[in-house]
């Protein structure tokens, strides 16, 4: 595979830009294709094997794209389909779990929330880092339901997502955690309202610096890392480009967004 084929990503929408930033950030020379499959969001409701389904679909629409690394951009794709496309395919995979362990290492309080979707929350995946990492603290799972589709909607800053957010994390803080870890790949784009909503104390985690990181250690391991002076990014989504756009305008330069059947 040659070093200056592009990373490719995945998400059941938008969200996974939020990965797909930080790895823009850290390997500047990196040519990059997204998928956002809006017209499947959210996974977090769906069946395991329809998960699985969209996740294959997602990644035979990357390797025809000549992809040398795929980051799996969602949670709940990677809790529940990521096993099996390593099985599958050769090509190396990087996922997206809920970051746990850094929570539960940093906290004070004993207690730390979980924000995720049902079908992150429901994985074996989740049930084996929780057990591994989170035995000793208290930890407070709470479904984000609503807050995907109002992000897809290009909502993030409505009072409508406020409130909901607000609803969701009352039981949390009532429960005095100090540490929140976002399970899902569309929530880093709330963290600005969290911050007003939440303690000071409290101390927001997500996963996007740890897997820009593992992308970066995985690339040079393969002695395959990009070395393109002028990076191109394309991002599709197959069904409206505009909140994609919005979300991706200032991330890089040689950047398209167009829509894509798939």
């Amino acid at each position: 595979m040659a070093s200056n084929s592009p990373i490719g990503f995945f998400d059941s929408g938008v969200g996974g830009t939020s990965i797909w930033r930080e790895v823009v950030h850290r390997l500047p020379h990196e040519n990059t294709i997204y998928l956002a499959d809006s017209k499947n969001a959210p996974y977090g409701e769906k069946d395991t094997q329809t998960i699985l389904d969209l996740s294959i679909k997602n990644t035979e629409v990357l390797l025809e794209k000549g992809c040398k690394l795929i980051v799996v951009a969602c949670n709940t794709a990677t809790t529940n389909a990521i096993d099996k496309l390593r099985e599958i395919y050769a090509i190396p995979f990087i996922g997206i779990e809920p970051a746990i362990k850094p929570a539960a290492l940093g906290t004070k309080s004993g207690a730390v929330g979980i924000l995720a979707t049902k079908g992150t929350l429901s994985s074996s995946l989740f049930a084996r880092t929780s057990s591994v990492f989170a035995s000793n603290i208290k930890v407070i799972e709470t479904m984000g339901t609503g807050l995907v589709e109002l992000i897809e909607a290009g909502k993030t800053n409505s009072m409508e997502t406020r409130m909901l957010l607000e609803k969701l994390i009352a039981p949390m803080i009532e429960r005095k955690i100090d540490q929140l870890v976002l399970g899902c790949t569309h929530y880093p784009y709330l963290i600005p309202i969290l911050k007003e909503l939440l303690p000071p104390s409290v101390t927001i985690i997500d996963s996007g610096g740890a897997v820009a990181r593992q992308t970066e250690n995985i690339l040079k391991s393969r002695k395959i890392l990009g070395e393109s002076q002028n990076a191109r990014h394309t991002l599709y989504s197959n069904l409206d480009i505009e909140v994609l756009a919005q979300l991706t305008s200032d991330a890089a330069k040689n950047l398209r967004v167009e829509f894509l059947e798939f």
